[in-house]
């Protein structure tokens, strides 16, 4: 492999061979799916000896499996520059690329590795796939005449779906979800059977007008010797799920909750989800609450596995309609003028208010910038004030960020999920930054606990429950994601 001479001087041979060891212990770590470790390592390696493509390489892939894209682009792109023939490199970038919905750049990269390897199957498919997607946003944009576009509610005739007299699931009494529909249908997913289409398109109908209804920032009142439960994200682990209910009693108006983000992609069983949580809102609407997370948006729906699963077990056009209700979803809460609650994290700006959180033009996809953006993506960091995020999108934030945002806006704490933690959650900036995340043994593969936080109204001080996995059917997490992540996942 050919390097650059820049700073090869510099590398003494005895780093070199320390380097080598080093990279060879972060490849046996990331074998074991031990990819925080395997950063840390190949990190140490690039330090000995930074002029090696492969450890950047290495890293990036580390960096795409923790879902620090933007490290991942970083890393890739070093790679690159010191060895423009390394072809994984290209495959790296296109990797970190797609991730972020950046298809027109991973379409290139994905171009170099055919010229490169003309004979290469893989490469061939990858572009093709890409092209295919890239050529579909150009088509959709050319047809998106404005933004007064029909909405796909609009066109949904319920009256002419016919319910067979085969079907025994679920069924909604005069249109309206009631109790004893919820525990048929959490019956009915156990069972991995199916909610007739004409009810799940029902179900969406309802919880969008109701979504419609509410401001970004959802205002929550929670009386005093009375719990409320805060779950993370549970993308698409549907049996996960039902633990959590198990463990700590099904939604009601006695036992509110709130999830915070990312119900659905990766876990195969996304579909399932999404309509036991759209079907609780429904049913107690002023006591159960969902906030709005990256990964209710287009494209990492066409990334990560829920289009595919919507279209697999319904139709393309649910699909559209599930894009429509996502929009609409609130994007923080705060509960008892206390706590803020949202999907990622703070902002950018010093100034930002609780109030000006509350006028944010939600219903569209998430911008690649700006506060609505900052709230489902930004990530906190143990130093002080921002940086880049390792994501490629968002902000990374300091305590100092934290004390004065709470400060400015009279607040105690904020809860944010997003990120995968080895015990479920994680207590940062002196106690005022608290991460929860409720899908345990994420993606099958990171054994870490998943976990939710209970308050009471009197003192919300957050009391920790944490969990591990439990089984379900044998239906492999990313089962319906899009073929170009099977290099990242």
């Amino acid at each position: 492999m050919s390097v650059t001479t820049e700073n090869t001087s510099s590398v003494t041979p005895e780093n070199v061979e320390k380097a080598e060891k080093i990279k060879e212990e972060a490849n046996q770590c990331f074998r074991k799916q031990d990819y925080n470790k395997a950063i840390e390592l190949y990190t140490k390696a690039i330090e000995l000896n930074p002029t090696i493509a492969v450890y950047y390489g290495n890293r990036s892939i580390a960096y795409l499996k923790t879902e620090c894209f933007g490290y991942a682009l970083n890393d890739a792109s070093k790679a690159i520059e010191l060895d423009k023939t390394y072809v994984k490199g290209y495959y790296r970038r296109a990797g970190a690329h797609m991730s972020l919905g950046k298809f027109k750049l991973a379409l290139r990269d994905y171009e170099m590795v055919t010229k490169a390897k003309p004979n290469d199957v893989d490469a061939k498919l990858k572009y093709t796939e890409c092209n295919k997607i890239v050529k579909q946003m150009a088509f959709e944009r050319a047809i998106r005449v404005d933004d007064t576009k029909k909405s796909i509610a609009d066109s949904i005739n319920l009256e002419n779906m016919v319910i067979e007299d085969e079907y025994n699931g679920p069924k909604l009494l005069d249109g309206k979800v009631t109790l004893e529909f919820m525990e048929h249908l959490m019956k009915t997913y156990r069972e991995q059977g199916k909610l007739h289409r004409k009810y799940a398109y029902k179900i969406l109908l309802d919880v969008k007008q109701m979504f419609m209804s509410q401001p970004s920032l959802m205002e929550i009142t929670i009386p005093d010797n009375s719990k409320f439960t805060v779950c993370g994200d549970i993308h698409g682990q549907f049996y996960d799920l039902m633990n959590i209910f198990e463990l700590n009693g099904m939604p009601s108006t006695t036992n509110p909750y709130l999830f915070n983000g990312d119900f659905v992609d990766r876990g195969s069983f996304s579909v399932e989800c999404i309509f036991t949580l759209f079907g609780f809102k429904l049913l107690y609407p002023d006591n159960f609450f969902m906030s709005r997370g990256n990964h209710e948006s287009q494209t990492m729906n066409q990334m990560y596995g829920f289009e595919g699963e919507v279209k697999a077990k319904y139709t393309a056009q649910m699909s559209e309609l599930f894009t429509e209700v996502y929009n609409w979803l609130p994007l923080a809460h705060c509960l008892n003028n206390r706590v803020l609650v949202m999907h990622g994290g703070l902002f950018s700006r010093d100034d930002v208010t609780l109030d000006e959180i509350k006028k944010i033009d939600r219903n569209r996809q998430p911008p690649e910038e700006g506060l609505m953006c900052e709230l489902l993506w930004s990530d906190p960091q143990q130093q002080l004030g921002r940086a880049p995020s390792k994501r490629g999108v968002g902000v990374q934030f300091g305590p100092d960020v934290t004390k004065n945002f709470l400060e400015l806006n009279k607040l105690d704490y904020i809860i944010r999920s997003h990120e995968v933690k080895n015990e479920g959650y994680e207590v940062a900036h002196d106690g005022k930054c608290i991460t929860v995340f409720s899908a345990p043994n994420y993606c099958d593969t990171m054994g870490n606990n998943g976990a939710f936080i209970v308050l009471n109204g009197k003192d919300m001080k957050p009391e920790y429950t944490t969990y591990k996995a439990v089984p379900h059917p044998n239906v492999k997490p990313m089962a319906y994601a899009n073929s170009l992540l099977s290099l990242i996942c």
